[in-house]
């Protein structure tokens, strides 16, 4: 087992952050480590055992950086998009309040230095859940949909808390699937298949003193027996 930081389950459960200007890229990430981190993935509850997660890890630069083009161009595509505020796009929605204008500097940072984290790790999952998958099918059910993420989302966290647990950052992003066939094609990922759910950047952080985030009063968003 490789040296972890000694995070009590509630802490490392509170304070696994989305990081980004915090991420290391000049310390080199040894390939056990990570390989601890798959191993802990693959423990996740997964629907009828399907198992059905894959999971690409990349560390040549030239992949990475080729990823990385993709998520730039993916970003400005959703920047340009209106946003839920009306008459405002995404890009004009980041800045229009102090808390969004420090997310976005945060952004802006990974986004200019994405290619630089020593591994992207990308979360898969058999079965895609965009479109059918043959003409005669039918585009998958909320059932289905539900399975497919409910096997692939809690193994990718689980990789996430473990990367945590041993002293590295995490970034959930998810912009480079605007473009995830051309993705499919960098890494050899059978796009009819296999559907990509993430890209995340892994590196050491600067620090560890990550806390707890603000959240909504659970009066606001917990419901009991009604909503």
């Amino acid at each position: 087992m490789s040296e972890h930081l000694p995070l009590g389950l509630d802490e490392l459960l509170t304070t696994t952050r989305a990081v980004r200007r915090r991420l290391d890229f000049s310390r080199p990430i040894d390939r056990k480590v990570i390989d601890e981190c798959l191993e802990i993935a693959v423990q996740a509850p997964t629907p009828s055992n399907l198992q059905n997660w894959h999971f690409v890890v990349v560390t040549e630069l030239e992949k990475k950086k080729a990823l990385a083009d993709l998520y730039r161009r993916g970003r400005e595509l959703y920047l340009s998009l209106p946003s839920a505020e009306p008459g405002m796009t995404y890009r004009e929605w980041a800045v229009s309040t102090p808390a969004r204008q420090k997310v976005e500097q945060s952004a802006l940072y990974l986004n200019k230095h994405f290619e630089e984290a020593p591994v992207l790790f990308i979360p898969c999952v058999t079965g895609r859940t965009d479109s059918p998958a043959k003409p005669k099918d039918t585009v998958p059910s909320v059932l289905t949909q539900s399975a497919q993420w409910g096997s692939i989302a809690p193994a990718a966290w689980n990789f996430m808390l473990a990367a945590r647990a041993r002293g590295l950052g995490t970034c959930w992003t998810s912009l480079h699937l605007y473009f995830e066939r051309e993705a499919a094609e960098i890494i050899g990922i059978p796009y009819d298949e296999v559907m990509q759910i993430s890209l995340i950047p892994v590196a050491y952080t600067l620090g560890v003193d990550f806390k707890a985030a603000p959240r909504a009063p659970m009066t606001e968003i917990v419901h009991w027996d009604t909503w």
